[in-house]
């Protein structure tokens, strides 16, 4: 059974099914990659792409401890998508898919602070 779901647990509980949400990585963070947001993380859901993070919306468990800790503001629940970014869900799923999972905080590129508020970053995105 998904993880994402609770259900029966053989003592007679009640399955109620229900989803968790899941928090994703905007392009906000192309080009920043700062990584405190890993440090906080209870479960491993961070990948670490060439100059981007991405949350595997599998294995997020819906805290938001990671969304303050993103200075570029990065960090948003599935719910709260901005327009026109709604393709990021499945973008995140995807890269989490393919990049490695990152738990222990690094530097972030000498060049990031210079990113952090320049839009339309998508073009930028490394795989």
């Amino acid at each position: 059974m998904d993880s994402r779901f609770r259900g029966n647990d053989g003592g007679g509980a009640r399955c109620y099914n229900l989803r968790t949400m899941t928090y994703i990585v905007l392009e906000s963070c192309i080009r920043c990659k700062y990584t405190d947001c890993v440090e906080v993380c209870p479960v491993d859901c961070f990948h670490e792409g060439p100059n981007m993070l991405a949350i595997d919306p599998e294995e997020c468990i819906d805290c938001s401890l990671c969304v303050p800790e993103c200075p570029v503001e990065a960090i948003v629940a599935e719910d709260d998508i901005p327009a026109g970014s709604e393709g990021m869900l499945a973008l995140n799923r995807e890269l989490a898919e393919e990049w490695p999972v990152i738990s222990e905080k690094k530097e972030p590129p000498p060049d990031a602070d210079e990113w952090a508020k320049t839009p339309g970053k998508l073009p930028h995105l490394e795989r």
